[in-house]
This record gives structure tokens, C-alpha cells and sequence, in this order.
């Protein structure tokens, strides 16, 4: 911890920088999500679809032991720029490779994005605010990234029907450009940080997991296993619902996840991770549920702001429940572990889907209803781990840092 950082509050130049900073990178690749199906058969590629978050999520999923093995030792803030450097690349490479192949090719490179960049932020936001309010900053947080994953989809679709997939691409890059900028202006807060030498490359059977943070990741890979099928099937079915916009469910989602992240958050803090924890699920699986039976207007906005409440609810405390289980020095593989399960859940999510959904709208609300079995599995899990860990972590433990 760096001895001149203000734990003291929540609110600092460092935390407003960081917090803008995720809503353009949120925003970077967010952007192209609901363009990238229609992209791909514009090259021939349609087969492919549920490679285009698969791919971006295993490379991201790959990359997290390094991410937290080097959020560790060399800094939050090269780690944080390294992921921003490899979304600018990848933005105005797109239109250059322009073939299936060259397009997989990056949609691989991109994801080490993701793999890179949370994971520091999130170890910089444990840094700097108070352990009793970790659940508040982390919730003002995540509304910027949800900020930048509505705006994001809404900007990418309006700039594709106006302009082109160029520009696209183009703007992708130059938001990356901007959560850069920001990024150089914070100050370190890791506390004599190494410089970068080739064996921190090396990774151990150690260095991939934390055990502490398992529970965290358990319930994360079953959360998210439906978010990786939402970002694959729901481009398509919101044409199949009649919305010209692929972007609509996102900015609903949104919305309705920003009115209850900071609540969220607060609540975590007063009343334990694990209670809140199991509230969300709940909204979740009823959304998934609704997403499934209902295919009118209604019904998917209806369930784009049951999912929209359950994610602010859920993603926000299980992040802080992660923290508070992990140890101060190791804080990075921590986070990291718990990503690497969001990784896997919404790589497999998309994979799974995509292969069995082959353009056949049909068979959209059978991958809805399967994700809500997946919630339903979560929250037995979070029911059971409360009943073997009463008293423990209910509340949030304070550790001395």
C-alpha cells in the first residue's frame, strides 16, 4: 500500500481518473458487440458467431495469472496500460484485417484487454478506499463500466447505420486512447513496485488460483454464463423482437442496473456480501426466466431490467466479497482468480450458445432457460455456503492493511 494514499474516503482525484478511465474503456470494446455478428457474415463468416466472445474471453481468461502475478509486483498502472495499448492496436487493425481468419485472429489478441486492465483496476480501487466502505466504491465503479457497456453498444450501432465499420473500429481505438490518458495521471499505489523482467512471465500451479477466493469464483462462472449467451443471442433476437437498434436490451439493462449498483454496494457493506448476494440471484434467474417465455417488446424490456437489477446487485458485492476474502500481498491473484471464472463463464456461455443456436431463433429461449438453471444452481450454492459459513464473512471482515 502506498503510504501517501488517503485511505480515509472514498472520493479523489486518483478514484475520479481511474472511474472515467473504465467508462472509456467499458465503452472501447463494448462499442462493437452488437455489430460484430452482422460484421462477420458481411466476410462470410456467419458460422462463427459464438467464436466472437469465445475468443475474445479465452485469451482474457489466459492472461489472468500473469495479470495478477504482475498487478503483484511491477503496479497497477502498467498492467491497467497494457490492456488500454492492446485495445488501440487491435481498433485500427480491424479494417486492415479484413478476412475471417484476420478477424479471429484479433478478436483472440483483443481479449488480453480485459485479461489485463480490470484486474489492476480493481487491485488500485482496494488500494486507495476504506475497507469498510470497499462495497460502495466498488459499486460507484462499476457504474462507470456499465456506463461505457450501455453508451458503448447505443454509439457502435448509431455510428455503423450512419458511417461503417471503419469508423467503427476507428472510434473503438480512440476511446482506449482516452481511458489512457486518464490512467497516466494517477499515481502508483503499490508500494515499491519491481521493474519488469522476463521470469515474472513464469507462472507456478500457485500463481493461477487463490484458494480463498474460490467461492467467489464459483458463483461468478454460473452468473456469467449467461451473460456470455446474452452477448452472443441477443444482436439476434432483438431483430427477431423488432428492435432496429441491437443496442436497446444494453441501454435497458443499463439503466436499470445503475439505480441499484450504489444501493447495492452500501447495503453489501451493512448487512454482508452473502445475503445481497443471494437477493440477485433470485432477479436473475426471474429475468432469464422472462427473456425465455415472453418474445414481444414487453417482455424483453421487462427482462432486460430484471437482468439489468440483478448483474448491479450481483457483480459489484461479489467483487467486493472477493476482496474481503483475500489477503492484502496477494490481493491481485485474488481479483484475478475471480475474473478468470467471469472469463470462463461468459467464454463457455458464448461458445455453448453459439454452436447450438446455428441461426435458429427458435432455440434462443431453450439457451435462456438453461442459463436460468445455471442461476438456480448458484443460488443453492450461496444458500449452502451461507449455512456452512454462519457468522463468518456475513458481515464484511475488516482487514488491517
Amino acid at each position: 500500500m502506498n503510504p501517501n494514499t488517503d485511505k480515509s474516503r472514498i472520493y479523489s482525484r486518483n478514484f475520479a481518473f481511474v472511474c472515467v478511465s473504465t467508462l472509456f474503456f467499458s465503452a472501447s470494446f463494448n462499442m462493437l458487440i452488437p455489430e460484430l455478428p452482422e460484421y462477420l457474415r458481411t466476410l462470410d463468416g456467419g458460422e462463427y458467431i459464438g467464436l466472437i466472445i469465445f475468443l475474445f474471453t479465452l485469451t482474457a481468461g489466459f492472461s489472468r495469472p500473469f495479470s495478477g502475478k504482475l498487478t503483484d509486483t511491477i503496479g497497477r498502472k502498467p498492467v491497467m496500460l497494457f490492456g488500454l495499448i492492446v485495445c488501440i492496436v487491435c481498433g485500427f487493425l480491424y479494417p486492415i484485417l479484413n478476412t475471417v481468419m484476420g478477424f479471429l485472429t484479433l478478436r483472440l489478441i483483443h481479449g488480453f484487454s480485459t485479461g489485463f486492465t480490470p484486474t489492476a483496476t480493481s487491485a488500485y480501487i482496494s488500494d486507495i478506499v476504506p475497507q469498510h466502505r470497499m462495497g460502495e466504491a466498488i459499486s460507484i465503479q462499476s457504474i462507470f463500466f456499465v456506463t461505457g457497456m450501455a453508451l458503448g453498444p447505443a454509439l457502435g450501432s448509431l455510428i455503423k447505420l450512419h458511417f461503417s465499420y471503419d469508423i467503427l473500429f476507428y472510434t473503438s481505438a480512440a476511446m482506449a486512447m482516452l481511458s489512457g490518458i486518464l490512467v497516466l495521471y494517477i499515481t502508483e499505489s503499490l508500494v515499491l513496485p519491481q521493474k519488469f523482467k522476463l521470469s515474472l512471465l513464469k507462472i507456478t500451479r500457485s500463481d493461477i488460483i487463490a484458494p480463498e477466493a474460490m467461492a467467489p469464483a464459483i458463483v461468478t462462472v454460473l452468473i456469467y454464463l449467461s451473460f456470455g449467451a446474452i452477448l452472443t443471442l441477443i444482436p439476434d433476437w432483438s431483430d427477431h423482437i423488432g428492435f432496429a437498434n441491437k443496442g436497446f436490451f444494453f441501454i435497458v439493462f443499463t439503466a436499470a442496473s445503475l439505480l441499484v449498483r450504489l444501493a447495492a454496494g452500501k447495503i453489501s457493506d451493512k448487512y454482508g456480501r452473502i445475503n445481497i448476494i443471494i437477493v440477485g440471484l433470485v432477479i436473475l434467474i426471474i429475468g432469464l426466466v422472462t427473456l425465455a417465455y415472453y418474445d414481444h417488446t414487453t417482455g424483453f424490456v421487462i427482462a432486460a431490467a430484471l437482468y439489468g437489477i440483478a448483474i448491479g446487485i450481483l457483480i459489484p458485492t461479489v467483487n467486493a466479497w472477493t476482496i474481503d476474502l483475500s489477503h492484502p500481498d496477494y490481493r491481485g491473484k485474488a481479483i484475478a482468480t475471480m475474473y478468470l471464472a467471469l472469463e470462463v463463464g461468459i467464454g463457455m456461455g458464448a461458445l455453448c450458445s453459439g454452436f447450438y443456436y446455428l441461426n435458429i431463433t427458435e432455440r434462443i429461449p431453450i439457451v435462456m432457460y438453461t442459463c436460468a438453471g445455471f442461476g438456480g444452481s448458484a443460488l443453492v450454492y450461496a444458500l449452502w455456503w451461507r449455512y456452512s459459513n454462519t457468522g463468518l464473512h456475513m458481515k464484511p471482515k475488516i482487514k488491517e492493511i
